[in-house]
């Protein structure tokens, strides 16, 4: 006959005892349900990645040569227009010069483009205002100029004058050769 307690505690094995099989059975149950929240959980979190379409769209390539000195072209990059320029030595020059003026968003005239690339001027073509497309040669400031609010901006896409608030901006880019860019 085994002895018995009354109100001792039914658990056969206390800390740092062997597993039994119900401890078994609590860790397989639970790494079954970690499992399933992670399958689950998979389709959705997998879904939030850009489709083949837009992985394509990610980067594009572009030929420098077809760009004369003191010209510009527009690409579409990302849905947006993008603007490639090949700036003369006076305006760059007089993007130079202007590093000291008082500007709404001040940068440097060479934190805008490639060191020893300075001719290249790559920018994304939508005033940071609303997002219309500034044009080139307009404005107080010999750059860009946006005829939907009046944002003028100089000839390194720096905001001078209006309501836009920043520059237009500078997408990440490199040089794949002296006449190759990549964009994105």
């Amino acid at each position: 006959m085994a002895d018995t307690v009354a109100g001792a505690n039914p658990d056969t094995h206390a800390a740092g005892d062997d597993p039994n099989r119900r401890d078994f059975i609590h860790i397989a149950a639970a790494a079954a349900a970690g499992g399933a929240v992670v399958g689950l959980a998979w389709p959705f979190i997998d879904q939030m990645n850009p489709s083949g379409d837009t992985l394509a769209l990610a980067s594009v390539e572009f030929d420098l040569t077809k760009v004369a000195e003191g010209q510009q072209v527009t690409i579409k990059w990302r849905g947006k227009p993008l603007f490639i320029r090949n700036r003369t030595g006076a305006e760059i020059a007089r993007a130079v010069k202007d590093d000291g003026a008082s500007m709404p968003d001040p940068q440097k005239d060479e934190d805008r483009h490639k060191p020893g690339k300075a001719q290249w001027l790559v920018l994304v073509g939508t005033c940071t205002h609303l997002g219309c497309v500034p044009t080139f040669g307009g404005g107080d400031y010999g750059g860009w100029f946006c005829p939907c609010h009046g944002s003028h901006y100089d000839v390194s896409g720096r905001i001078r004058k209006g309501p836009a608030p920043k520059n237009l901006a500078v997408p990440e880019y490199s040089f794949l050769s002296d006449t190759k860019v990549k964009v994105g």
